[in-house]
């Protein structure tokens, strides 16, 4: 480890702890008895603290995490921190402390440490920007509200109330063997009294396997509603949107950070470190399910509902977070053939995953379309339906791990590619997660190459009056994963960039932006550090680490555009709450989706999203998608043996080997070659040329 960064070289040496933050992925190596607040602070990373490190505020709260972690090359003991002090203690007398987390301005670094920050601590909470597409939906609910008039007890007739309750909802309905629990037992009796033999009840329907069943008991006639969640459980985010289930409506949409990030960026690290550490799948399943309370907790406060009101909820999310979701070890994923425990569609109860949701809540999961294509997949697929689409349309749901189906009426092929964190603004150098005061849109004058761009939070361009005090709240503090998409194909149209993603020098590019960065090149986009603010700069590392996210998601559309045996697709959707922030003729630039028209290119937004949202107010959606599910031809990309071939040349910007007709009537792209040493025209597409010694 001793390349890691030495934040006070007169204070800390290679020997000294690692300490690893996330979700930012700073890192650094600081003198044993560093407190954790002050590591923070000296690496940039977003933690809040307004009493001074004085334990009064709670702020700073972190969770460390024990154990191997390979994604991070280190392995976390016990012992990584100080031990519980008293400070800690009396603040958690007095106002509580999760059980876990340490205040960052007590606990001290005494050996290598992850370090999560959760968002509650964060003074620049992401923007969890998976909202609710506007969609109609044919309702036809799980849950629905009967009112009904039940008989009177009589001494002539001895059956119970709830028997004549099940008659009425038979006669007067004609719902058929209707079930209950023993919660409603317990409450039935004086709800048909305080009602005077009127009550309203909400029945969850059933389905091929289990009877309808009384969820809950009002006395007379209920106004309200009854409400379901549909989530999106992703590898970085988890969005959930409330929806009436009488009425359809989006009532409140929130998301929060999956809190098994500290785990773990990608879905392969979360793997290893199940394998690593014993019990570390355990470790992950109660993480998710406590951030899933505390989402579900925050989005009934919004909306100011009761929770007990939820009684259905409908999940997708790809397979490894399907496993750990519902308590399955993801070790078989983790290797070929990379076995799912089950690809079905499966009906549980919330209390069987410990959602903190109405008890009898019913929960439904898409089912996976195989061992690396999941329910999400299934959801984008129930959304956008391409099964019955005229054209051939590509849908890419853009994320940590990219979901890619291509097909028409004819057939429907699906796969996934492991395109990293990246595109969410990880192992970039100024990188973030989308939060107000990140970069997230960029221009390039290709004269002048000067850089204008606007940041979350403001609508004014850098160059336009009122930027500065537009800005004034969020400051700059980085770049998230749209900006850097548009900086890199904005640099490969303003000639400060080859094909291959290399950056030119100032004497090759003709301006200063271009500085010296070890033995290559970075452009600077913004200079803050006047003001106190960061230096914002994009590095040829950068550039590597979006090369090999694009060519991962370019490569899987291009392998099933070969088993469909096409070599054009006639339209594109971008879906996932990333792909929704992406500019097309910045995505075809950098080559992360084949040519195309840009008019055909369109965004679905958060089309797993939405797709859970449609389950979960129509039955029949449900049969529909697990019909077309079965129908779906899965394509494995690590077995593919034309995958790597793609992948090399899609690693070049826009491509090495694919010539991009229609992006070229768009676009003309310099042909600069800085490997050479020269600015001469690249004629090999994007491939290096080295000059021979001799």
């Amino acid at each position: 480890m001793a390349n890691d960064p030495v934040t006070d070289p007169t204070q800390a040496s290679a020997t000294d702890p690692l300490v690893v933050f996330t979700p930012s992925g700073k890192r650094g190596r600081f003198p044993v008895g560093t407190p954790v607040l002050t590591a923070a602070r000296q690496l940039g990373v977003d933690l809040d603290s307004v009493c001074g490190g004085r334990g009064i505020c709670s702020k700073c709260q972190i969770t460390p995490s024990y154990g191997e972690f390979s994604k991070h090359g280190v392995s976390v003991s016990d012992d990584a921190l100080s031990e519980w002090n008293k400070v800690e203690q009396r603040y958690k007398d007095k106002r509580g402390l999760i059980d876990g987390r340490r205040l960052g301005c007590q606990a001290t670094v005494q050996g290598d440490v992850v370090i999560d920050v959760p968002p509650e601590s964060q003074v620049h909470r992401q923007v969890v920007r998976k909202r609710a597409e506007a969609r109609e939906v044919t309702m036809n609910p799980s849950t629905r509200l009967y009112y009904v008039e039940v008989e009177e007890p009589d001494m002539h007739k001895p059956t119970g109330d709830m028997e004549r309750l099940i008659e009425a909802l038979d006669s007067q309905w004609g719902l058929k063997g209707v079930q209950t629990d023993l919660h409603i037992l317990q409450c039935l009796q004086p709800a048909l009294r305080k009602g005077n033999w009127k009550v309203t009840v909400a029945v969850h329907l059933g389905d091929a396997s289990q009877s309808p069943k009384i969820m809950h008991i009002w006395p007379g006639y209920y106004e309200g509603s009854v409400y379901g969640l549909a989530v999106d459980l992703g590898s970085t985010t988890i969005a959930a949107h409330l929806c009436d289930l009488k009425t359809g409506q989006v009532v409140a949409s929130s998301g929060i950070m999956n809190p098994q990030i500290r785990f773990g960026e990608d879905l392969m690290s979360r793997v290893s470190y199940s394998m690593m550490n014993k019990g570390g799948d355990q470790e992950m399943t109660a993480a998710v399910r406590e951030g899933m309370n505390a989402l579900f907790t925050q989005i009934a406060a919004e909306a100011e509902i009761d929770k007990a009101l939820i009684v259905d909820a409908v999940f997708v999310c790809n397979p490894v977070m399907h496993h750990l979701f519902l308590g399955i070890d993801p070790f078989e994923l983790g290797q070929a053939p990379f076995a799912l425990a089950t690809s079905n569609a499966l009906s549980l109860r919330a209390i069987e995953l410990n959602l903190n949701i109405h008890p009898a809540a019913r929960v439904y999961l898409l089912p996976c379309i195989a061992g690396h294509v999941g329910a999400d997949a299934a959801a984008v697929a129930l959304s956008e339906a391409p099964d019955k689409s005229e054209d051939l349309v590509l849908v890419v749901d853009v994320g940590t791990n990219a979901e890619i189906l291509l097909g028409n009426k004819e057939k429907v092929l699906a796969c996934s590619s492991p395109t990293g964190p990246a595109f969410e603004g990880a192992q970039i150098s100024s990188g973030q997660r989308a939060a107000p005061g990140a970069i997230e849109r960029v221009e390039i004058n290709p004269e002048t190459k000067e850089p204008r761009f606007r940041v979350i939070g403001s609508d004014v361009w850098s160059d336009e009056e009122g930027f500065a005090q537009s800005i004034a709240t969020t400051g700059i503090t980085g770049i998230c994963g749209s900006g850097i998409i548009e900086a890199i194909a904005e640099m490969r149209m303003a000639g400060v960039l080859d094909a291959s993603g290399l950056i030119g020098s100032a004497e090759q590019t003709g301006t200063a932006r271009c500085i010296q960065d070890g033995r290559t090149n970075a452009y600077m986009l913004w200079e803050g550090s006047a003001e106190g603010g960061p230096t914002i700069t994009v590095t040829n590392p950068d550039i590597r680490a979006i090369q090999m996210a694009k060519a991962a998601l370019y490569s899987g559309a291009r392998l099933l555009m070969d088993k469909f045996g096409v070599e054009k697709v006639d339209r594109v959707v971008l879906a996932g709450a990333f792909g929704a922030h992406i500019s097309a003729k910045h995505a075809m630039v950098l080559g992360m989706i084949p040519d195309c028209e840009l008019d055909k290119v369109t965004s679905a937004g958060n089309a797993a999203g939405t797709g859970a949202r449609i389950a979960l107010l129509n039955l029949e959606a449900r049969g529909e998608i697990e019909e077309t599910v079965r129908n779906i031809e899965k394509i494995e990309t690590a077995v593919e043996p034309r995958f790597q071939e793609h992948f090399v040349n899609a690693s070049a910007i826009p491509n090495s080997a694919e010539p991009f007709p229609i992006l070229g009537t768009v676009v003309t792209l310099p042909q600069v070659n800085f490997n050479s040493g020269g600015g001469d025209a690249a004629e090999d597409g994007g491939r290096r040329r080295r000059r021979r010694r001799g």
